[in-house]
């Protein structure tokens, strides 16, 4: 600078004998070659390092991706909350309705069966009763055994 010594920069040689021009390896700095070395870093990092573009597309994917993943899931629980929806005001109230109608037809069946079993079980009870007095009274044992077809007529009566 104001001294009289020679600055050289990085990449540079002073040339011997202590001279003021500033030289490169292949020559000085505004030469040709120093800017086709410059050139040829240039297409270098443009051609064979891809970091930078590789991190701005994975930045772009993941943007995108996380967006789309976003209303996937806002679709989907749309999706579930229309079927929940659905599913109370319409196929709860239609299926409790049809439950109620067979189960109130299950019930009447059922009360129908137990009446005939109670009315069996008396014609049973009332058949043995007569089967004791007839025994009391002296009667032969052709009693005790009632065919099975008297029975189911008793039953359907």
């Amino acid at each position: 600078m104001s001294g009289g010594g020679t600055e050289a920069p990085v990449g540079c040689e002073a040339t011997p004998g202590g001279g003021d021009k500033k030289k490169d390896s292949l020559g000085t700095t505004g030469s040709p070659a120093h800017l086709i070395i410059k050139d040829l870093g240039e297409i270098h990092s443009r051609l064979l390092d891809h970091r930078p573009v590789i991190q701005g597309e994975t930045r772009y994917f993941v943007k995108e991706f996380e967006e789309k993943r976003g209303l996937r899931e806002m679709r989907v629980l749309e999706n579930l909350k229309n079927m929940i929806h659905e599913t109370n005001e319409h196929t709860l109230p239609k299926c409790r309705e049809i439950m109620q109608d067979n189960l109130n037809q299950v019930l009447q069946r059922l009360q129908a069966a137990s009446d005939s079993v109670c009315r069996l079980q008396q014609r049973e009870q009332e058949r043995k009763k007569m089967r004791e007095k007839m025994e009391q009274q002296g009667h032969d044992d052709s009693m005790k055994t009632v065919p099975i077809f008297f029975l189911l007529a008793i039953f359907l009566v």
